[in-house]
This record gives structure tokens, sequence and C-alpha cells, in this order.
């Protein structure tokens, strides 16, 4: 899917600004990929113990090096880089072994509210809201 027309130079440029201090470098993304396969992906990273690293590669990726995340093969590289073995992944998501996790989140996000990120649920009771719609 294309992005939408907006201006994207100064939202990238607002971006590196902003990541920046951090070292987050921020490349061009010009296109939306599905990240349903990266999140199912990335529950199997958390199942062998490596959520935080594959998250990372994942997250660099995209929005450094504008990586399409909704390519099977980027996926398989990212696990690979990650140390992740690959043929266990791919069949995990064939069976489609991740996808109740990912329905339960979408029904917790449903349950709360959540329409805008970051969204924070404490003790399943208080709900606090971040700044992105």
């Amino acid at each position: 899917m294309r992005l939408p027309e907006v201006d994207w130079e100064r939202t990238y440029d607002n971006l590196r600004r902003l990541g920046a201090p951090y070292n987050i470098a921020f490349g061009t993304v010009t296109v939306l990929s599905n990240s349903r396969m990266a999140l199912e992906a990335s529950e199997y990273a958390r199942d062998q113990g490596k959520y935080d690293f594959f998250s990372a590669k994942v997250f660099q990726a995209y929005f450094t090096e504008a990586r399409d995340i909704g390519k099977s093969d980027v996926i398989q590289d990212l696990a690979a880089a990650s140390g992740l073995d690959v043929n266990e992944l791919q069949i995990a998501l064939r069976q489609g072994r991740y996808a109740p996790r990912l329905r339960a989140a979408q029904e917790a996000g449903r349950r709360y509210n959540v329409s805008c990120v970051p969204t924070f649920v404490i003790n399943e009771h208080q709900v606090i809201v971040g700044a992105q719609p």
C-alpha cells in the first residue's frame, strides 16, 4: 500500500530531529507495510527469549532502512540476524501458531478503547493514554 499524500519530507525531517538525541536514525519509508507477519514473528521470538533483539531489528529495518516488513524474505533475514530458527519460524507462521495471541491483543485493545499510542493499561483497570492518535 502506498502512503497517502502528505508533506513526508517535513515529517521525516521532524522524526530525524526527534530521534537524533537517542541515536535513532529514521529513513524515508515509502510503503505502509502490513506488519501482521512481523508481529507474529515477534511472538515467536518472545517464545525463544529473543523478543527485544528481534523487535529492535524489525524497528531498524522498517524505520531506518525503509524495508518492507510485510515481506517474508525480510522477516526471514531479520530472524536469521536475530539467531532465530528460520525454518521453525516459517512453519509457525504457516500454521498461524501466533495468530490467537494477536487476536487476543486486538480484543484487549477494543475492550480498553485503545485509539492511540502509546496506551498503557495498569492492573486491568487504569488506562493511561498517549499523545499520538
